[in-house]
């Protein structure tokens, strides 16, 4: 391609189903060995081969480019809590992506720029990590626990921690009366 060349727009048949205020940032053909797709970057999320929905880019816990492949784990929900939710890693996604474009630049931009707050801490039976992540679309401030591999979910001593770990880190980022 030449220095002024852009990529074909993206294909009317592979166009997720944007929402009115959504629009195409980046595309990518990709394949993931369970058959070919389309890998959709807008600026509300990821829209990913075989989910019928977008992952805000808030839900996207990380994303590795190996100058192939895209490797995407997003949040799974665990519980929720009160001003937050509790999540572990999903299983993570990978696609080859052989004209990638500025997809992975895009998704990394869009999912490091969501990260308004992140602190890794220990808790009962392992460690986590509280996080404050900015939603597109949404004012405010969504806030999560990560719980590190390993680390048990269903243990009341860790619920307690990661509720006053949560506390703790929204009056260390409130805004302060001037």
């Amino acid at each position: 391609m030449g220095l002024f060349s852009r990529k074909p727009k993206l294909p009317p048949a592979s166009r997720p189903p944007l929402t009115g205020d959504e629009r195409v940032l980046a595309w990518a053909a990709a394949g993931n060995g369970e058959g070919d797709g389309v890998v959709v970057a807008s600026n509300l999320g990821l829209w990913l081969p075989g989910r019928g929905h977008r992952l805000g880019w808030h839900t996207i816990l990380k994303a590795v480019w190996s100058g192939r492949e895209l490797t995407v784990t997003p949040a799974e929900l665990v519980v929720e809590r009160d001003g937050y939710t509790l999540v572990a890693d999903g299983p993570a996604e990978t696609y080859l992506l052989l004209d990638p474009g500025e997809l992975p630049h895009q998704v990394r931009a869009r999912v490091t720029r969501s990260v308004a707050y992140t602190e890794h801490q220990p808790v009962p039976g392992g460690a986590a990590r509280v996080a404050a992540r900015r939603e597109a679309g949404v004012d405010g401030l969504t806030w999560t626990v990560r719980l590190d591999p390993g680390t048990p979910a269903d243990d009341e001593a860790l619920l307690a921690e990661t509720d006053r770990l949560v506390t703790v880190a929204r009056a260390a980022t409130a805004p302060v009366d001037g």
